[in-house]
């Protein structure tokens, strides 16, 4: 592992810094709009505005990098978004937000899409499995720290947006200063969805779900938190929590992936999530309950998108997982920019219990279409089931193919190695010397 890290440390460096920039910016929507005196409703449209802008990153950027090339893409995004992040106080209303967060997403998707493609083109067929788990790790470490920065500020002033622009541009010298090849950006052109529901409903009707779930917790939780009067501090604290439960809960439901039928694991990570939603409802505003029903209910969401990824490829064939995965991304993306909306205009017709109330219900209907899936199709064999890689939802397509492959990589050489095994053993059988355990006849006088 040492060695495997050697050789991205760099991009690590470079995504740790990009993530606290960007996780920063995402609680700081909601801190100073609730200052600004914005609705739920006007926040739920600026937090969908980074989606919108994020999922047309996504389709858009690898033709910009076969144009004009990785760096100066990447040099270019970067500094629309440090702009960005700079004019957010100085035009403090929901349409102008709305636009510059619809930017920031468009920034941060082809910056992913760039740093993926470095990312997967360092690693090898050995240590694919290993990156892609390193970059999830840097991913949420750098969410969970950018929270930590928010207390070192004020929501009202400029400094805590101005620190995030700073750690966005200096994030680029560490990936520019060391990469050398350039490698070729291509991302499958997605699986339509027809035919994506076709080979697998439920990793599509389950994606579209999540990707509400994650916007919805990722971009309202500090409008929730507002909203029932927690402290700036304890609201960088509960949407760190939204995102610690990932790092916790992602090992142990990865490793069951692999020995059980993932539809009784995504029904079971569903009603997990549902419970903790329903805690979060009853318990009045307690902290610390409180902070307990975000752990889980954020953990079992990045664990749920994985296993999402991973149980559509059981259904499909090698070739189509590159098309499935894009087709996957844009699922979860459609349903990351209309969770938010529903979200918003449920808190301000109800109140800020609804917050809980949206996802808590999105995570029963997971649940209750999982169960629905079991009665239609015979479960996979859990020998034949494609291997469960961490994959983040913020990743791009280009992450997201890369994991596919990885997973049917994994799959060829089990089968392959259990066929060895099998051919081992039948040749040692056959060439066993037989035991003859016939006495002798005895000798005639």
């Amino acid at each position: 592992m040492i060695s495997v890290l050697s050789s991205i440390w760099a991009l690590l460096v470079g995504i740790v810094l990009i993530m606290l920039g960007n996780g920063m910016q995402f609680t700081l929507i909601g801190l100073r709009g609730d200052i600004e005196g914005f609705s739920a409703t006007e926040l739920a449209i600026v937090t969908s505005g980074y989606f919108m802008g994020f999922l047309s990153g996504a389709r858009m950027t690898p033709g910009m990098i076969r144009r004009v090339g990785h760096v100066r893409v990447f040099a270019a995004l970067g500094s629309f978004m440090s702009a960005a992040l700079i004019a957010f106080p100085l035009v403090t209303e929901p349409w102008a937000w709305t636009v510059l967060r619809i930017l920031v997403g468009f920034c941060m998707s082809g910056i992913y899409v760039t740093a993926e493609s470095w990312l997967n083109d360092a690693a090898t067929n050995e240590t694919r499995g290993k990156v892609l788990s390193a970059y999830m790790i840097a991913q949420t470490l750098g969410i969970i720290g950018a929270q930590a920065l928010l207390t070192l500020g004020d929501a009202a002033t400029s400094v805590l947006f101005i620190g995030a622009s700073i750690l966005v541009s200096i994030s680029f010298s560490p990936i520019l200063l060391s990469v050398g090849h350039v490698p070729a950006a291509e991302v499958t052109r997605p699986m339509p969805l027809k035919d994506l529901f076709v080979g697998s409903p439920l990793g599509t009707v389950g994606i579209f779900i999540l990707g509400s779930i994650y916007a919805t917790q990722s971009g309202m939780g500090a409008v929730y938190g507002t909203e029932i009067g927690l402290t700036a501090d304890q609201i960088a604290f509960f949407v760190a929590m939204l995102f610690a439960g990932a790092l916790v809960l992602q090992y142990p439901i990865g490793w069951l992936s692999d020995r059980i039928d993932r539809r009784w694991l995504i029904f079971g990570a569903s009603i997990l999530g549902a419970l903790s939603c329903i805690v979060g409802i009853a318990i009045g505003g307690g902290f610390w309950p409180l902070m307990a029903s975000a752990f889980f209910a954020g953990g079992v969401t990045t664990p749920l998108y994985a296993l999402f990824l991973a149980y559509t490829n059981d259904s499909l064939s090698v070739e189509d997982m590159p098309a499935a995965s894009g087709g996957l991304v844009l699922t979860f993306g459609i349903g990351a920019i209309l969770g938010p909306l529903l979200t918003g205009w449920a808190m301000q017709t109800a109140g800020p219990i609804a917050f809980w109330a949206v996802l808590g219900g999105s995570f029963a209907l997971i649940g209750l279409y999982a169960l629905y899936r079991m009665t239609q199709r015979a479960p996979t064999p859990v020998e034949d089931t494609e291997s469960y890689l961490s994959v983040l939802p913020t990743a791009s397509p280009v992450a997201v193919e890369a994991a596919g492959v990885w997973a049917a990589e994994q799959a060829d050489e089990n089968a392959e190695a259990e066929q060895n095994d099998e051919t081992e053993q039948a040749e040692s059988t056959a060439t066993e010397p037989t035991e003859d355990n016939s006495s002798p006849a005895p000798d005639k006088p």
